[in-house]
């Protein structure tokens, strides 16, 4: 077996199975900060002969132009294009080669970058992303190939997908001034309208040491690491140009907002989409356990009763969206075939109330207290995960150290919290309801509106 394949081999077993015993230990870690300003922690782990390397830069779709949404999708595929020395199509190329795996991803909060290689690879990484942050490669022809990239994923992702237009469809809705308005994806548009001179000072403005964190993860040695990052981040300058941030606040919703959309689909959906406090704070962990009993497995609430018993949904879910700044907690359903979407609606409703007039069992409690515990373990079994949640805790809540504590946050949790929060964001005044319909009800909706019923 070539090397290459062997580490491959070896990397795709390491990330799914790294360390049962070390998932539920303390996970040691060091941290410093470069001149520079750019941040750095070091989790070392000799468990497997892998290494994380990852960059995690505070810049995400809310930092746009509401002229120019899209740019940190945009630059998420953009900065895969090469720099200076590395040629173009290569970046992929070197860590694959070197029997590596890697990624990038982007929200409304942040953009993330990561590549998992053989320990003795570590360089590479470090040096890859180094060239990211100072050199990348920003020019016509890059720019021209990933426009048609970007614009074909919203094709096949969003455009040509069932129900794939429900968060687009939310947040255009949910939100009047907080710049969550948009999704990551953005409009393709503005996209096209966009000169090589805006890329440019999007990347000087965002994609600058002072505004990142970079995080490690595996098997190295710290002396030597701190050597190479020294070597490839000590020369890349601080950014000059100040990191705008929104400072507008989302008004308090006051009344029920209702939205019908029509698109490609044979079976009408309801979204309910709640106001939430945003992350780190009491009330929303509680709400993430209310999410949980919702949905979560087949004992859940929507299942047992909208699914299975009632047989008003082929699928009912609910999911929380917890970002940098207050977001939306969210239920969906899907219509079971003849069920009409008032109904869906109302029984999704009903579950809602019952359990702002009736609170949780002792059971669910449990249920939902060990649900966050495996949970919280599983995320930190990944030498990438443990990457992720470092740069995450540092970024938005300037503790690294909650990839430990965090735990604690739900297990302070009541039943009482988990009641009086049902009660107090799951309400009328504060929802978005999207009836989500087929686009041949379109026609009979609108002759309706235009022919109403006499008395």
């Amino acid at each position: 077996m070539k090397r290459s394949a062997f580490f491959s081999l070896l990397l795709g077993v390491a990330i799914l199975t790294t360390g049962t015993q070390r998932a539920a230990a303390k996970i040691n870690y060091t941290e410093y900060t470069m001149p520079n300003g750019l941040h750095v922690i070091l989790h070392e782990d000799h468990s497997t002969p892998i290494v994380a390397v990852s960059v995690m830069y505070h810049v995400g779709s809310k930092n746009e132009d509401p002229k120019r949404t899209g740019f940190a999708h945009f630059f998420e595929h953009l900065l895969f294009e090469g720099s200076e020395n590395i040629e173009r199509g290569e970046y992929m190329k070197l860590v694959q080669s070197a029997g590596g795996q890697l990624n990038a991803n982007t929200t409304q909060d942040r953009t993330f970058y990561y590549e998992v290689l053989p320990s003795n690879q570590l360089e590479l990484a470090l040096w890859m992303e180094s060239e990211r942050m100072l050199h990348a490669k920003i020019d016509d022809a890059g720019v021209e190939t990933q426009r048609k990239v970007v614009k074909e994923e919203k094709k096949q992702r969003y455009d040509n997908t069932p129900y794939g237009q429900f968060v687009n469809v939310i947040f255009e809705n949910a939100y009047t001034v907080y710049p969550y308005m948009w999704s990551p994806i953005g409009k393709e548009q503005y996209i096209d309208m966009a000169t090589l001179d805006e890329f440019m000072e999007f990347y000087k403005t965002f994609y600058v040491p002072n505004n990142a964190v970079l995080v490690i993860a595996g098997d190295f040695s710290p002396e030597q690491t701190k050597q190479l990052i020294n070597k490839y981040y000590k020369d890349i300058p601080k950014g000059t140009k100040p990191i705008p941030r929104p400072t507008v606040v989302e008004p308090k919703q006051t009344a029920e907002k209702r939205v019908d959309f029509y698109d490609n689909v044979q079976l009408p959906g309801v979204i309910l989409a709640y106001h939430m406090p945003k992350m780190g704070t009491h009330d929303y962990y509680a709400i993430q356990l209310l999410t949980q009993l919702m949905s979560q497995g087949k004992s859940s609430r929507f299942q047992k009763e909208v699914v299975d018993k009632q047989r008003k949904a082929i699928q009912a879910g609910a999911f929380d969206l917890g970002n940098e700044e207050p977001g939306l907690a969210i239920m969906l359903g899907i219509a079971n075939m003849g069920v009409e979407v008032d109904d869906l609606e109302k029984t999704m409703l009903a579950e809602i109330e019952k359990l702002k007039k009736e609170g949780i069992t002792d059971e669910e409690y449990s249920k939902l207290q060990n649900q966050a515990e495996n949970d919280f373990i599983n995320q930190n079994r990944k030498m990438v995960g443990i990457a992720g949640n470092l740069a995450t805790y540092y970024t938005f809540q300037g503790d690294a150290n909650l990839i430990n504590t965090e735990l604690d946050q739900y297990r302070k949790v009541t039943k009482d919290d988990i009641k009086r929060v049902a009660n107090q964001y799951f309400t009328k005044e504060n929802r978005l309801v999207v009836h989500y319909l087929p686009k041949s009800e379109e026609n009979k909706s609108q002759e309706s509106a235009n022919n109403p019923r006499k008395n």
